[in-house]
């Protein structure tokens, strides 16, 4: 049986984030696994499958920022805004220039309003957006701030009608949205082709494995062994505390310490939440309220 821990996962086409937690659990035989992000089924990339107690830190990772590889098409609109959909109009981008295509995308530098595709995974009164948009209901999406924090095309093929670009990003940002908008600002529509996330936070696509090579490894454990890693290795953007000795016990039992029984060696980028060790031991998860360290996941 696998150890807790983390497996990044190369999700292949055509699977859906929680087809692929299914998989590994029976071909890992453990009881619990989640992932860190879903992905549409027809995207592949990272994802970060968490086995056991791991699956407790999956919280921390909501504020990473992700990468992805996005593919469109120009002279095209779907209504799930990626070329799965139906086609409800076609554009003529025969006069679409490349300083215009470079241009579009400048323009979605930096804090953005955008509108989630009403073919998601959004909650609509206690339902799924997608489910209401299957069944034809008609519903409303508000647009919300997301941040994007790189963006540019690193291809672009107007004999074909056909874009490429890299971006980074904040958590709930839609790249179908960004495809359909910068479709709009061309005046011709756009729709997303292909979607590869190359990064989520700690984890890259350069260190993924793909579900094959995880099944394969079930059977040699040294091999599933340097698949695994340590979820404290992965909480990045939470600072470190070091714990006094003595406050060991009363860490590990659920109680707080005061100021004068941890020290702060790293700050943190995520709510004042630290990583917490002791010896060299990683612990737990611990938040600072009001100068005292509160313990919120004790992991050993």
């Amino acid at each position: 049986m696998i150890r807790d821990g983390i497996i990044n996962i190369n999700k292949p086409a055509g699977w859906t984030s929680q087809d692929v937690c299914a998989k590994l659990k029976h071909a890992l035989h453990v009881k619990k696994a989640g992932h860190t992000g879903t992905l549409d089924p027809m995207a592949t990339g990272v994802l970060p499958v968490c086995f056991g107690k791991a699956t407790r830190v999956i919280e921390y990772y909501g504020n990473d920022h992700k990468s992805y590889h996005c593919c469109m098409k120009l002279g095209i609109e779907t209504d799930t805004l990626d070329i799965t959909g139906k086609v409800l109009r076609t554009g003529n981008y025969a006069e679409v220039s490349e300083k215009a295509v470079r241009e579009a995308f400048k323009a979605f530098d930096g804090v953005i309003e955008q509108t989630p595709p009403k073919y998601s995974a959004l909650m609509i009164d206690g339902k799924r957006a997608y489910d209401l948009a299957r069944a034809g209901k008609d519903f409303e999406i508000k647009p919300r701030k997301v941040t994007i924090y790189d963006i540019a095309a690193t291809k672009i093929d107007l004999e074909n009608g056909e874009l490429e670009f890299d971006v980074t990003c904040s958590k709930g940002t839609y790249i179908r949205t960004i495809c359909d908008d910068i479709g709009r600002a061309l005046g011709c529509g756009a729709a997303m082709t292909a979607l590869t996330r190359t990064g989520s936070g700690f984890f890259k696509i350069e260190d993924s494995n793909t579900i094959e090579e995880v099944i394969k490894a079930a059977d040699d454990p040294e091999k599933l062994t340097k698949m695994i890693i340590e979820p404290e290795i992965t909480l990045e953007k939470l600072g470190k505390t070091i714990l006094n000795n003595n406050r060991v016990t009363a860490f590990m039992n659920g109680n707080s310490t005061w100021s004068n029984g941890f020290t702060v060696t790293e700050p943190s980028d995520y709510d004042e939440m630290y990583r917490v060790y002791a010896d060299g031991d990683f612990l737990g998860v611990a938040s600072i309220e009001n100068g005292s360290l509160i313990p919120k996941k004790v992991f050993r």
